[in-house]
């Protein structure tokens, strides 16, 4: 029975990796966990309530992550801030979808 879920959760990951936008969620929940603000992390916490919905486990979110994204893509580079956070949000909801049809 064990072996039997072990099998069930590595199938379930697999599937999960192989989703458009993977890495960035992934890393997302990682800097969550680490309490790091990084792109990935407040583009999670964009997604936390439906991440949560489709059974991922997401730590506590950051407060307001789509202005803190906004303002940490403007810094680095103001003329592509706003594309490059449509883009991000883009890749996260493409992941959401996936992730509703693979389960």
């Amino acid at each position: 029975m064990i072996g039997y879920r072990l099998c069930m959760v590595d199938e379930r990951l697999d599937t999960e990796r192989a989703l458009p936008g993977s890495e960035l969620v992934e890393q997302g929940i990682a800097d969550l966990e680490a309490g790091e603000v990084t792109i990935e992390s407040l583009v999670v916490s964009i997604g936390a309530p439906r991440l949560r919905r489709l059974g991922f486990d997401v730590p506590p979110t950051l407060e307001d992550a789509e202005e803190r994204l906004y303002l940490l893509l403007a810094r680095d580079d103001p003329d592509a801030a706003h594309g490059r956070h449509h883009a991000l949000v883009r890749r996260l909801v493409s992941f959401e979808r996936a992730a509703e049809s693979a389960s």
